[in-house]
């Protein structure tokens, strides 16, 4: 059946797509002038290039590291790592969030523990970390996972938790037990809030493995900050934290559009 729109409706759908295109524009726009003012402070002197770089200096340096292949050997360690640590976090804070929400009385004795885990600053485990799991890539993930799953736990009890009561409680009067009421109801319910953690956690895995690298690595864009801070290389540092920020913006990217199609179907 051919779906029809009234005038009032296609009007408002126009001055949506107009608008979302006008804030891509302006995206773009603030961009660029913003490229472009460091660019200019950097050639009138106003600030020291040598200490804030500028664009032209981080696209030769850029250049310089694709054409040497370093760029994709240290993007893809730093890559691998974070994606390692955002699964492993992710599974295993869903994973606990299921327990926790499954047995009140394991929720009462730990949920205070789980708090404690979360304001506590994860870099004080470092040098413990580094001793339990080496000086490897072991560490670094191991740092990445700590950092993602405790919020992976809090955001997504929470959720379990504020589940209609009353739904449950229906289902609970038709027969249903505990594993037919989060597999048919707080599961699915709570689809939107496994997708927002997707999101946080992206920014928390890219922490994680960053900081595992600044204490233990020899490869990765981390171990090339570190690196280029060392020999005050600031293009060097400026080129890797783009290439970080580009790299989280697509990974983001992707966990958006992945959210949009599991939504749809929930």
């Amino acid at each position: 059946m051919k779906n029809t729109f009234t005038r009032e409706h296609l009007l408002f759908l126009k001055i949506q797509k107009r608008k979302k295109i006008l804030i891509h524009v302006t995206q773009v726009g603030v961009l660029i002038l913003l490229l472009g003012l460091w660019e200019l402070a950097a050639a009138v002197g106003w600030i020291d290039s040598f200490i804030m770089s500028s664009p032209s200096r981080i696209w030769n340096t850029l250049k310089e590291l694709i054409v040497a292949g370093t760029l994709w050997k240290h993007m893809g360690v730093s890559l691998l790592e974070t994606l390692a640590g955002f699964a492993i976090g992710t599974a295993l804070g869903y994973f606990v969030a299921v327990i926790l929400w499954w047995n009140t009385f394991l929720k009462d004795v730990f949920e205070p523990y789980v708090v404690v885990l979360n304001s506590l600053p994860k870099i004080a485990l470092g040098p413990i970390i580094i001793i339990w799991a080496g000086t490897g890539k072991a560490s670094i993930i191991t740092m990445a996972v700590l950092i993602s799953v405790v919020i992976t736990t809090i955001t997504i009890l929470n959720g379990f938790i504020a589940t209609d009561k009353e739904k449950a409680l229906l289902l609970r009067s038709m027969g249903a037990n505990k594993l037919q009421i989060f597999t048919k109801l707080v599961a699915p319910a709570n689809v939107p809030t496994l997708m927002a953690t997707l999101k946080i956690n992206v920014g928390m895995a890219w922490i994680g493995s960053i900081m595992g690298e600044y204490l233990v690595s020899k490869e990765g864009l981390g171990y090339l900050i570190v690196y280029g801070s060392q020999v005050f290389r600031l293009d060097l540092v400026m080129t890797c934290t783009i290439v970080l920020c580009m790299l989280a913006g697509v990974m983001y990217a992707i966990v958006s559009i992945l959210e949009k199609i599991v939504v749809k179907h929930f």
